[in-house]
């Protein structure tokens, strides 16, 4: 199985309103990864979770299979929620089959590209979680913006739930306390070390 990491563009906001006690604009990098495993390909980060960033891509996969939690899509779909949060349907419900899942859920079957409910940045947030050849590593999107997000605990502004975001980061650190390596979804600093398709990630 191999990933690979790529840079889709580039958007700039308030330091302050992605974490507590930020100062100042920054650059946030806007990342997909494409894992591909003898089962097949998938795509993380245009249709995991509902936010423009993240699903700005659907349309040029017309026949993919969109896989996310049950929770986040109902949340998609309801037009209060989504004007809330910030879901626009028309970027991501493009009559791709869906199918919604509720927990941790297994892509492949065999333990190696796993969906990992996250939530608290919205209400079905998912990470993927990855046993790659060279030890296991952790995708986890807007559940740690950037590294100080894990190692401080300082959350965005706009945060669905901080209980249970705060339990993800939970989540997140003991995967790493375990060797996990933890990719931040919109780390400038860190996504500067990350190899770039065509290369892969080792």
């Amino acid at each position: 199985m191999k990933l690979y990491a790529m840079t889709c563009g580039q958007i700039t906001g308030e330091l302050g309103y992605l974490m507590e006690g930020g100062t100042g604009k920054v650059t946030l990098p806007i990342p997909a990864y494409l894992i591909v495993h003898p089962k097949g390909t998938a795509l993380f980060d245009t249709g995991m979770h509902l936010h423009f960033d993240h699903v700005g891509g659907n349309a040029l996969i017309p026949n993919a299979t969109i896989i996310v939690q049950k929770r986040e899509w109902q949340a998609g779909i309801d037009p209060e929620m989504a004007r809330l949060r910030g879901f626009n349907r028309r970027d991501f419900d493009l009559g791709q089959p869906v199918r919604q899942v509720d927990g941790e859920y297994d892509v492949f079957g065999d333990g190696r590209v796993v969906c990992l409910p996250t939530h608290g940045h919205t209400p079905g947030h998912q990470s993927l979680r990855l046993r790659l050849d060279s030890g296991e590593v952790v995708l986890a999107g807007d559940a740690c913006y950037f590294c100080q997000t894990l190692h401080e605990r300082r959350l965005p502004t706009n945060v669905f739930d901080r209980d249970a975001m705060h339990a993800s980061l939970e989540r997140l650190a003991a995967l790493e306390a375990g060797g996990a390596r933890i990719f931040f979804g919109h780390d400038g600093e860190f996504w500067k070390s990350v190899p770039q398709a065509p290369v892969a990630i080792i």
